[in-house]
């Protein structure tokens, strides 16, 4: 927690001061004093909010309200500087170019200054309230080598990082699960994140255990690193493994019913850093596949994406299904901008062996640009007839 702290007062502290700096390129005299008031004002205020929401785990309704703006407000302000950052470059470099002298006289405040925000409050208000809430459909054909001929065609769906809260509720969850078994899906698999309000995560899981009957071969669900955040997530998590409705992998593996030797294993989430990061993933692999016989077929259920290298390396796992990163939840042509993991968005191929990365349906923060949320679906397919 400390360094979240950090790093989100330190990249407050950075956007508010080069906010301060270049607001003189849109607007100038009282006008420029007040609008740096209003930003350092804002930035301060905002920040401290968010402090007290984080800390204090606040995921209420009202929660969404305070933050909402106060995500909105940023993303506006960020969009707004690096435009205004831009044009000024654009300009120097024009006046540069054609052999304009400098002058201290000149007119600093550029041209159509009102439009640099007013395009960071449009840009900010689409990822807020179109593109958050417009999941979209994605489909890909596995080939696998020595697929049982029962699991021929199967459809997998996956749903992930949904993140029940104050920007998804139970509500919208029942449609998303509704939604996606009206796609097709044979089968439906979680990949963690999902119980992360402590007011909802009971409700949640009935409502995913009602949901069970809509996919034939079951839904399966793995643990991501929110559930350890939520004091009642694991017990939650536990109690429904116990019921046995919906299948719980944590460092298991079970048979398909009804395709053969084809099993799903779903792993636990790595905390360790450093080397000890790598020895703790490959030990909750290995636990996972432990009980796979020698020639199955398995496809993995993981929420951090780097268990797709242990799955390629194993040999036995040609399909492996991840999340956790959220895509970044921005993106341009289908890439992620901040790719901070080593695998951030979308189909990894390794070999014969492919990973997935998905873009999570639910929010870190409540926006989303060139990022939607994702219902992906896996169809499995012999590549051996």
């Amino acid at each position: 927690m400390p360094i979240f702290v950090l790093i989100l007062v330190s990249a407050v502290a950075l956007i508010a001061g080069l906010s301060v700096f270049f607001l003189r390129y849109l607007t100038e005299g009282r006008r420029l004093r007040a609008a740096r008031a209003a930003v350092v004002l804002f930035d301060v205020l905002g920040v401290g909010a968010m402090l007290f929401l984080f800390v204090s785990h606040r995921t209420e309704g009202w929660a969404g309200m305070i933050a909402l703006p106060i995500f909105l407000g940023y993303v506006a302000q960020i969009i707004a500087l690096l435009l205004t950052m831009l044009a000024v470059l654009v300009r120097a470099a024009g006046r540069r170019l054609r052999g304009v002298p400098y002058s201290p006289a000149r007119r600093r405040v550029l041209k159509c200054a009102a439009l640099y925000p007013a395009a960071g409050a449009l840009l900010g208000s689409y990822g807020a309230f179109i593109e958050r809430t417009a999941t979209v459909r994605r489909d890909y054909r596995i080939p696998i080598r020595n697929l049982p001929p029962e699991a021929d065609g199967l459809v997998i769906a996956q749903i992930s990082d949904v993140h029940l809260g104050a920007f998804f509720s139970v509500e919208e969850l029942d449609a998303l699960l509704t939604e996606t078994a009206a796609g097709g899906a044979d089968l439906l698999a979680v990949t963690g994140d999902l119980f992360d309000a402590e007011h909802l995560n009971e409700a949640a899981a009935a409502v995913l255990e009602a949901h069970v009957g809509d996919f034939p071969r079951g839904i399966w669900y793995c643990i991501g690193n929110h559930e350890y955040y939520r004091r009642n997530a694991l017990p939650i998590v536990t109690q429904m493994a116990r019921r046995g409705h919906v299948h719980v992998l944590l460092n298991a593996a079970e048979r398909v019913p009804g395709c053969g030797a084809l099993y799903l294993a779903g792993t636990d989430y790595p905390f360790a850093r450093g080397d000890a990061f790598d020895t703790e993933k490959a030990a909750f692999f290995a636990a996972a596949m432990e009980d796979v016989p020698a020639r199955a077929v398995t496809v993995l259920l993981a929420h951090h994406p780097e268990f797709i290298d242990d799955a390629a390396a194993d040999g036995r796992v040609p399909l492996t299904l991840t999340g956790h990163t959220h895509g970044s939840q921005f993106g341009i042509l289908g890439q992620p901008l901040f790719p901070v993991f080593k695998y951030t968005r979308g189909m990894v191929r390794i070999g014969e062996n492919y990973g997935y990365v998905h873009t999570g349906n639910g929010s870190w923060f409540p926006l989303r640009i060139g990022c939607p949320p994702e219902t992906v679906y896996f169809r499995l397919e012999r590549s051996d007839v």
